[in-house]
């Protein structure tokens, strides 16, 4: 992770992860799957941890997920990021395969604070849906929003 202008850590993208972040910065949530066994895989990398193909290709996914962990972070904290607790920090495992993961956090609306949402509705397996928030120019990321019952 880098850091910007007003602190906020902004994404690190490397040769294997630049076709998601490409991905995200037009709106799709894609993620490399083996083009030999099928199975997908994240982080990207260059070789297929199941069958050691170097094959591969971009899947596009539905977007949905469950949270499968989350914290909320306490003091100490970076200066921008103290500014904003509490706020969450979330794991999301992907519907078309719950081995995949993403981090992120769960906000109320595409471009709202990372302490949009109350903590207290903050449930493990509850679903959400991805959605991208702009950081700064060229720096999208996927964040979440909680699914209604």
């Amino acid at each position: 992770m880098t850091t910007s202008a007003d602190e906020l850590l902004l994404p690190l993208v490397d040769e294997d992860g630049a076709p998601f972040w490409e991905y995200v910065a037009h709106g799709e949530l894609r993620i490399q799957a083996c083009a030999d066994c099928g199975r997908l895989r994240f982080p990207p990398r260059p070789c297929c941890p199941h069958c050691q193909s170097f094959g591969s290709e971009w899947r596009r996914m539905s977007g949905r997920g469950r949270i499968w962990s989350y914290v909320i972070p306490h003091p100490p904290l970076l200066p921008a990021y103290a500014a904003l607790a509490p706020y969450n920090a979330i794991v999301v495992e992907l519907v078309e395969d719950p081995l995949i993961r993403l981090a992120g956090n769960v906000v109320s609306a595409v471009d709202a604070p990372l302490n949009s949402v109350d903590p207290a509705r903050l449930r493990i397996g509850a679903p959400v849906r991805v959605v991208f928030t702009q950081l700064t120019p060229g720096v999208t990321v996927p964040r979440w929003l909680l699914e209604r019952p």
